[in-house]
């Protein structure tokens, strides 16, 4: 594999946000407002939309500019595997899994990935979404030679709705 030792991107540097072209963008505004709960920043007529967590300008772009009525994204070929949105706590993991429950809204998995707990779904476009929630790295397995020893094991969402009684 190869690597670059002449330089790294500074450790502080993080993914801004992401854009999507939709078929039908009120579907996906159900979806990335309704369900998920981020909020409308901006509207660009019935075209486009921003939304944000935590008042943020956006971390999801939302428009049909090339895209209006096309099919769903294709599981296979090139593209986008999924766009995951990190939760800063087990608690809110569970809070979103239970919105999804209440709406009814279909997973397409969850893992326990051992630096992480993750849900796994389809926006209403085909999208993969991954919603997660990083353990402490403290936490996190390690292999013999101290590398890191991600896996990937069921996760119980019972457990994880049990963070709710807490």
């Amino acid at each position: 594999m190869p690597d670059n030792e002449d330089y790294r991107i500074p450790g502080t540097t993080r993914i801004g946000h992401v854009h999507l072209k939709v078929a039908d963008l009120e579907k996906a505004l159900l979806f990335y407002n309704g369900i998920l709960g981020f909020e409308v920043t901006q509207m660009m007529g019935n075209s486009a939309a921003f939304l944000s967590a935590g008042g943020y300008h956006h971390h999801i772009g939302l428009n049909t500019w090339h895209s209006k009525d096309a099919p769903r994204a294709l599981k296979s070929g090139v593209g986008l595997y999924h766009t995951a949105i990190l939760y800063n706590s087990r608690k809110e993991l569970a809070e979103v899994l239970q919105r999804l429950i209440n709406a009814e809204y279909p997973l397409t998995g969850a893992a326990d990935h051992g630096v992480s707990e993750a849900l796994y779904l389809n926006d209403p476009d085909g999208n993969g979404v991954e919603l997660y929630y990083d353990r402490p790295p403290e936490r996190w397995p390690k292999n013999r030679d101290g590398s890191l020893g991600m896996y990937t094991r069921a996760l119980h969402l019972d457990d994880l709705l049990a963070e709710l009684d807490e």
